[in-house]
């Protein structure tokens, strides 16, 4: 395990400027002559305005970035957003909408009239797209977990124009982790007001690109719905599941308190880590629903209290589901470590915050179809490839219990990846990922989910970002291909930022290509062929 007591770490969360025109990289080693496409990334980029400092990871305004291959050549270039939080930040010069973790406070120059009626006119949600970038249709669209997202363009990178997911559908956001179908279907999850006012989550589907140019956005509706556990207060999700029939999703005890959110927030001066609490007594409850025609199963599956960001990979086999998972121990809320204080802290202090915070675990549950296949009190799993259990109960629930796919003390394997677009929903071996180090990114993994083996690639001093994987067309393996990722050595010299090529198989470098920029941290992304 690399250490890192020169703190290189924290020049990943300071901002930097956009750029007016793509830049050449200079590369080393030899690009696959198929590797012809755009790496897409989101990310904060800009962790002030003026005087006034975001406090949270999630509140630094939305930056995009694009690696563009061709021809063994390669360029950068990046573009903050145009999006509402940042014009009106510009022009203000100050924080005008509240994000995550900052609170946006009235303008101190108009008069105490105009300041308390600004304070009554409700919420300004954030539009800052800075999470993730998906394509619906044939458009390409920058993402965060509101009901905003922005279209932009692929290739200038320009802010095309603001969406509002309400407009078409009852959901209060959506989570910036869609599932998209080969054919370009895309589904996701927000939470909405279901029947007599009471909380649910909607599963939402976007069809693909439409005859005649219509948007598809258009012609999107509601799929199916999950309950909530609790009427008032939904549970926050960040990703679900999804085989080739069915939906799963995971209610952790990491809840919105929506009262607190509608009330303090007009007069308080709130923001949304404010609106977070955690319940202790509910454990972790995962819902089942069938994908055609969209209908909840009410069988009532619990587990002992994690909260999970980011879902690897779903699949049925036999008549059961197999759902792989980044999970985080216990109920503190993982969010309340990433404010830029802590992370921006000296080595020895980064690893003290850690030790306090949740542990980190790949797990693997897996959820049987029909739960009286056994006596109660037996163990339902008969897959022989899996120590994962389910267990009817007398009061009618279904007690799981995980197989543990990794697990290292404050080593998180996070921000998986798969061969996607082969092996989504399906039975599948490798998984990707980024290896956080006390929350601080500093290696690529690859775990095998059935051996359990493990590769990593990590130099000292270097801070890359989650690694997407792109299938070799002519690939006779599920690994046959490569990872790209972006590596920022804050020490070096020149070269202080470059777009890292893996061998898929073994996490040897193929290539890189050094730009002599600085590249602040990012989130997720796309590879765009």
């Amino acid at each position: 395990i690399i250490e890192h007591p020169a703190g290189g770490y924290k020049r990943i969360f300071e901002s930097c400027e956009e750029l007016a025109e793509p830049i050449p990289a200079h590369v080393t080693g030899v690009i696959p002559a198929w590797l012809n496409g755009s790496l897409l990334r989101l990310g904060p980029g800009l962790f002030e305005i003026g005087d006034e400092p975001f406090y949270h990871l999630f509140d630094g305004q939305a930056l995009m970035h694009k690696f563009d291959l061709k021809n063994g050549k390669v360029t950068y270039y990046r573009r903050f957003l145009r999006t509402d939080a940042y014009v009106r930040a510009m022009t203000e010069k100050r924080i005008v909408i509240t994000e995550f973790g900052t609170t946006a406070y009235p303008d101190p120059c108009k008069n105490i009239f105009s300041r308390f009626f600004t304070y009554f006119q409700g919420i300004e949600v954030t539009d800052n797209c800075l999470v993730n970038v998906y394509p619906i249709g044939e458009d390409f669209y920058a993402c965060t977990e509101t009901n905003f997202i922005t279209k932009v363009n692929p290739d200038t990178l320009e802010t095309v124009k603001k969406v509002d997911l309400c407009n078409y559908l009852s959901i209060n956001g959506a989570t910036a982790h869609p599932h998209i179908e080969q054919d370009g279907t895309v589904y996701n999850i927000g939470n909405c007001f279901g029947k007599n006012m009471s909380l649910a989550y909607n599963i939402i589907k976007i069809p693909p690109a439409q005859k005649g140019k219509s948007d598809p956005i258009e012609k999107s509706k509601v799929v199916v719905q999950f309950p909530s556990s609790e009427r008032f207060k939904p549970s926050y999700v960040h990703s679900f599941g999804k085989t080739e029939n069915y939906f799963v999703f995971i209610e952790t005890p990491i809840k919105i308190n929506l009262l607190k959110f509608l009330s303090l927030w007009s007069i308080m001066g709130t923001n949304y880590m404010d609106c977070f609490e955690t319940n202790d007594k509910m454990g972790t409850w995962f819902h089942l629903a069938t994908k055609h025609p969209g209908e909840y199963i009410d069988y009532k599956f619990r587990t002992s209290t994690f909260s999970v960001f980011h879902h690897i990979n779903c699949y049925e086999d036999q008549g059961f589901i197999v759902v792989d998972l980044c999970t985080w121990k216990g109920y503190d809320f993982v969010y309340n470590y990433l404010y830029l204080a802590n992370l921006k802290q000296n080595w020895e202090e980064v690893k003290k915050a850690a030790m306090r915070a949740p542990q980190p675990e790949v797990r693997r549950y897996v959820l049987p179809l029909d739960i009286y296949r056994e006596e109660p009190g037996k163990n339902l799993i008969s897959l022989s490839y899996t120590t994962a259990t389910a267990v009817l109960r007398s009061d009618g629930t279904i007690w799981l219990e995980p197989e543990v796919l990794f697990s290292a003390p404050r080593q998180a394997f996070e921000f998986p990846q798969i061969n996607y677009s082969k092996y989504s929903g399906k039975d599948y071996t490798f998984a990707y990922g980024l290896g956080l180090n006390h929350f601080i990114p500093d290696r690529i993994c690859k775990l095998n989910v059935k051996s359990k083996e493990t590769w990593v690639w990590d130099k000292p001093d270097s801070y890359p970002s989650e690694p997407l994987f792109v299938q070799n067309p002519d690939a006779q393996n599920e690994d046959d291909g490569v990872l790209l990722t972006i590596v920022v050595n804050p020490g070096a010299s020149k070269h202080p930022a470059y777009l890292l090529i893996l061998n898929a198989r073994d996490l040897t470098e193929i290539a890189r290509a050094e730009v002599d920029v600085i590249i602040p941290v990012t989130l997720h992304g796309m590879y765009k062929a």
